[in-house]
């Protein structure tokens, strides 16, 4: 992993990267984050922990995603609308079949050649191409793996893009707790980093015992750690 510089900043690193993994993991704005550290004696000014985030966050999201294992082969795609200063965007999400976050595109359009862009992105950067693939019943996905020379199975099922759909969620509240996103490019941007923090914090509590439950968060604990390592 990149080692980060924290060089020059008056707060020592690991206020830093605590107040960064604070605004990803949890839906706060950096209002709350600066009352939390405040709570703790740190006085820190909500534009401060903006600025680190800005600073730090994509180094961080890098860092993360370098220490994904390799996705499974069944692929979810969908899309949603978002608000970005009061006009409709639409968010092209992937995801795999256990709900990691493959990748994303904030676009204006709904059609094939966004679908197309969508798509381009996961398969360079995974280097294989998926057994399936789930999307809801748009036919700009069809013609878009059509350009693309995807022969993979295509499931168009009513229900069978709940994954994708469910994905949306830690989204939504986001969104909602931001009052909409302030250009699409700041979206894309936070979404990034968002979503390399939830793939390594999103371990499926509900599935798992108790142990193997504190063995994983320690080990997500461990990862962020190693994606926050100090130059």
């Amino acid at each position: 992993m990149q080692p980060l510089s924290f060089k020059r900043h008056r707060f020592p690193a690991e206020v830093i990267r605590h107040a960064v993994w604070l605004y990803a993991r949890f839906t706060l704005s950096f209002r709350d984050v600066e009352e939390l550290l405040a709570e703790r004696g740190l006085e820190v000014s909500n534009e401060t922990v903006r600025r680190w985030f800005l600073k730090f966050g994509n180094g961080i999201a890098a860092n993360l995603r370098r220490h994904r294992p390799r996705l499974n082969d069944r692929w979810h795609l969908d899309e949603m609308v978002i608000v970005v200063r009061g006009e409709h965007y639409w968010l092209w999400r992937a995801v795999d079949d256990e709900g990691e976050v493959l990748d994303f595109l904030v676009q204006k359009r709904r059609d094939a050649r966004a679908a197309k862009r969508l798509m381009r992105k996961p398969l360079r950067k995974q280097g294989f191409a998926p057994n399936s693939i789930v999307t809801d019943r748009l036919r700009s996905y069809q013609r878009a793996f059509v350009d693309l020379g995807l022969s993979v199975q295509h499931d168009r099922g009513l229900r069978a893009n709940n994954r994708a759909e469910n994905s949306h969620q830690p989204v939504r509240r986001r969104e909602r707790k931001q009052q909409g996103f302030k250009s699409a490019s700041s979206a894309q941007r936070f979404l990034s980093i968002h979503a390399a923090t939830y793939n390594t914090f999103n371990l499926q509590h509900h599935l798992l015992s108790r142990p193997s439950y504190k063995a994983l968060r320690s080990n997500a604990f461990e990862v962020w750690a190693s994606a926050c390592k100090a130059a």
